[in-house]
């Protein structure tokens, strides 16, 4: 009798591991990996709190900042634009002193929101004068990007170089911008 009962309590004990184990894969893992899904989620929604918050602390500057960008854009006529850009080009030789070889006006169709002007500028001079006409253009609020900028000896010494630029202007177009 005391076999029998043995084998009933060891079958009652491998049923009750055998359950704990069918919970375990049926509901607790299951429900731990909810439950860690959760904890993500809620760790990134905070973290788009966070960056919500501060960006509505930082928005009067935001604005601010975009108006300037927006009042330093190209105009939306075509011409008015290339006349804009031209004259800036020619401004900032003047006061660097290149010479300027080359100038290739080209408009793209971006999005419905803005095109852009890109200028493909030729110069010649030397070091101090191209860099120069570099920093004037990057120091320029207009809204301006530098595309590529390739820089070549002219002469065998390498005292005269040239200078092959690539700018690219914005031009918001109406009802582009917020």
């Amino acid at each position: 009798m005391k076999i029998n009962n043995r084998q009933r309590i060891l079958l009652f004990v491998a049923l009750a591991l055998l359950g704990v184990f069918v919970a375990d894969r049926m509901m607790l893992e299951p429900l731990a990996g909810v439950w860690t899904a959760r904890a993500e989620r809620i760790a990134v929604l905070r973290k788009e709190i966070s960056e919500g918050t501060q960006l509505l602390q930082r928005e009067e500057s935001l604005r601010t900042r975009w108006s300037r960008m927006r009042s330093n854009t190209l105009p939306d006529n075509s011409s008015q634009a290339e006349q804009q850009l031209l004259k800036a080009v020619d401004t900032w030789a003047q006061e660097s002193r290149v010479t300027i070889s080359g100038l290739t006006p080209q408009w793209k169709h971006n999005a419905d929101e803005y095109r852009t002007l890109e200028c493909r500028v030729d110069a010649a001079g030397d070091l101090n004068a191209l860099s120069r006409f570099l920093y004037n253009v990057e120091r320029s609020p207009m809204a301006l990007k530098l595309e590529s900028v390739e820089l070549a000896a002219a002469d065998a010494t390498g005292q005269e170089l040239t200078l092959g630029l690539r700018l690219s202007g914005l031009v918001l177009t109406p009802g582009g911008t917020p």
